[in-house]
């Protein structure tokens, strides 16, 4: 079955080319994770809004940024992933139904030979 894979614009692991036809997610991936309860926020008065504050958030907001990037990632990559199964699926159920015709065929053929020269 040939089915040319989606643009690669979405990474794979690693940051190498995403092949839809290669890459297998484990069914931990696949499964949704819970939905954690956020913290209640703090406020921090200005005053204690000092470099380490300032730095610890800044740390804090690219970390949250590059998590997010990556679920989204993850999420477009299992969502090419399924398409690519989804139509590779087709063409299989196209191929069966091609072969039981064949099949079909061929037993037919087979009848008649056996009705005219006896059964094999």
């Amino acid at each position: 079955i040939a089915i040319p894979p989606p643009p690669s614009a979405l990474g794979g692991p690693g940051g190498g080319p995403f092949d839809p036809r290669r890459l297998r997610f484990s069914q931990d991936e696949l499964r949704p994770q819970p939905i954690a309860r956020k913290a209640r926020k703090v406020h921090v008065p200005e005053e204690q809004k000092d470099e380490k504050y300032w730095s610890r958030r800044s740390k804090n907001n690219a970390a949250a940024k590059r998590s997010r990037d990556a679920r989204r990632l993850k999420e477009n990559q299992i969502s090419v992933r399924a398409a690519f199964l989804e139509r590779e699926n087709a063409a299989l159920r196209q191929e069966v139904a091609a072969a039981r015709r064949e099949l079909a065929r061929f037993r037919a053929l087979l009848a008649r030979y056996e009705a005219r020269h006896g059964a094999l």
